[in-house]
C-alpha cells in the first residue's frame, strides 16, 4: 500500500487523500461488483463489497503534487524519434516477413510458385487467412493492371495493396468538443490496459489538456495501486476507492471532472475475457452508470489489445464489439512479437478504428497509429 494512504500524512511528504460527497443520482442499475475467478487473478484480500445502490463505498480522491521520477529515467538515454522507436518495435516482425520477402522479390519471373510462397509468408506473419487471400487477390490484379513481369516489381505492389487494407484504420482521436472527453477502457487482464492509460494521460498532457484518472478495475490485485503510481508519475490526480464498484468510481471521477472543468476522464475497468458473460453484462452496466453521469458519454470505447496472442486479437474485437460498441482500439506489445500482421486481419474482419500502438515499454513508445509508417517499418 502507498504511503499517502495512511491516515495521518505529513503534508511535506506525501499526497492528501479527500473523500468526495457521494453522487446524488441513483444508480440503481449497477449489480453488486462479481469477483474475478481465482484462475484468472488474484482477489485482494478485501470483504465482499455492499451493492452500489444501497452502500457505495466512497471514492478517495488522490490528489498527486510531487511525482518522482523513475530511477530508469534518471538518466536519460539517446533520444530516438518515434520512427526509429517504430522500426526497432516491429524488428521482430520485420524479420520474420521482411527477410522472407525480400528472398521473393529478390528476382525472377512472377508465377503460380512465387504467389503460393507469397501466401505462406503472409500467413506466417499473423495476417489471417481472409486478409492473405484478398492481399493476394489484389497484388495479382495490379500485377496484371500494370503488366509486372519480374519478382522484384512484386514489393510495391504489396505495399500498395496492404496500404488500401490498413489505411482506412488510421483514424485520429479527436477529443475537442467535449468537457469531459471520457474514454472508457476495456480488454482482458494482461493486455496492458492499465499501462496504456498511465501512457495516454502523459500523451495527452503533452498537447496542454488536463487529465483525470479514474481506478475503475477494483478486482485485479494492486490495479489501483498501479494506476496510483502512474498519476504520480504524470502528477495527476486519481479517482479511486478501496474494493467497491467499478462503476460508482466511474460516477465519481465524471463528477469530479464536471465540477473542475478537466479535459479528459481517462476510465479504468476490470480485465476480462470475452467467454466471461456474466463479466461481460457487469461492464455493459458500467458503460450504463458513466452515461447516467454524463448522457453521451462514454466518448469513446477503446479495446486494449495484446499483440502477442495474434489472430485470438480479432475473437476479442468481436466480442468486446458486440457488448459494448467500440470505437477505437490500442494494440500494445508490437515490440516483443513476431505478429504485427495481426492489424491486416483486424482490417479485414473488424475495421475499427486502430487509434494508438505501442512498440516499448517507455512512456512515449504509445503513439497514433500511421498506417504509412507501420508499412514502411515493416519492409525496410
Amino acid at each position: 500500500m502507498f504511503s499517502f494512504f495512511k491516515k495521518k500524512p505529513k503534508p511535506a511528504e506525501t499526497p492528501q487523500i479527500e473523500t468526495p460527497a457521494q453522487p446524488t443520482a441513483a444508480i440503481e442499475d449497477v449489480a453488486p461488483a462479481i469477483p474475478q475467478p481465482a484462475a484468472e487473478t488474484p482477489a485482494p484480500a478485501v470483504a465482499a463489497p455492499a451493492p452500489v445502490e444501497t452502500a457505495a463505498p466512497a471514492a478517495e480522491e488522490v490528489a498527486v503534487s510531487a511525482p518522482s521520477q523513475p530511477a530508469e529515467e534518471a538518466v536519460p538515454l539517446k533520444k530516438m524519434s518515434w520512427t526509429e522507436r517504430l522500426k526497432a518495435g516491429l524488428s521482430k516482425t520485420r524479420d520474420k516477413l521482411g527477410k522472407q520477402l525480400a528472398g521473393l522479390f529478390g528476382g525472377g519471373k512472377i508465377d503460380e510458385e512465387l504467389y503460393e510462397d507469397l501466401e505462406t509468408v503472409l500467413l506466417t506473419a499473423d495476417m489471417g487467412m481472409d486478409a492473405t487471400v484478398h492481399l493476394l487477390k489484389d497484388v495479382r490484379a495490379r500485377v496484371s493492371l500494370k503488366g509486372l513481369k519480374d519478382a522484384s516489381e512484386l514489393k510495391g505492389a504489396l505495399k500498395d495493396s496492404l496500404q488500401d487494407l490498413i489505411g482506412p484504420l488510421q483514424v485520429p482521436l479527436n477529443v475537442e468538443g467535449k468537457k469531459p472527453f471520457v474514454i472508457m477502457m476495456t480488454g482482458v487482464n494482461g493486455a496492458g490496459k492499465t499501462t496504456s492509460i498511465g501512457k495516454l494521460a502523459k500523451y495527452y498532457q503533452s498537447q496542454g489538456k488536463s487529465v483525470l484518472l479514474a481506478a475503475g478495475d477494483t478486482f485485479r490485485a494492486a490495479a489501483r495501486e498501479q494506476l496510483i503510481a502512474w498519476g504520480e508519475r504524470n502528477n495527476v490526480t486519481v479517482i479511486a476507492q478501496q474494493g467497491g464498484d467499478s462503476a460508482a468510481v466511474c460516477y465519481d471521477a465524471i463528477q469530479a471532472a464536471m465540477a473542475r472543468g478537466i479535459d479528459i476522464v481517462l476510465a479504468d475497468t476490470a480485465g476480462r475475457l470475452p467467454t466471461q458473460l456474466h463479466l461481460m453484462e457487469e461492464i455493459k452496466k458500467v458503460k450504463r452508470v458513466i452515461q447516467k453521469a454524463l448522457p453521451d458519454a462514454p466518448h469513446e470505447v477503446v479495446l486494449v489489445l495484446d499483440a502477442n496472442i495474434g489472430q485470438n486479437t480479432v475473437n476479442q474485437v468481436k466480442a468486446f464489439d458486440d457488448a459494448l460498441g467500440l470505437t477505437g482500439l490500442i494494440l500494445t506489445k508490437l515490440d516483443g512479437t513476431a505478429k504485427g500482421g495481426v492489424i491486416a486481419a483486424i482490417a479485414k474482419q473488424r475495421p475499427i478504428p486502430l487509434r494508438f500502438i505501442g512498440v516499448g515499454e517507455s512512456i512515449d513508445d504509445l503513439r497514433p497509429f500511421n498506417s504509412r509508417d507501420y508499412i514502411d517499418a515493416l519492409f525496410e
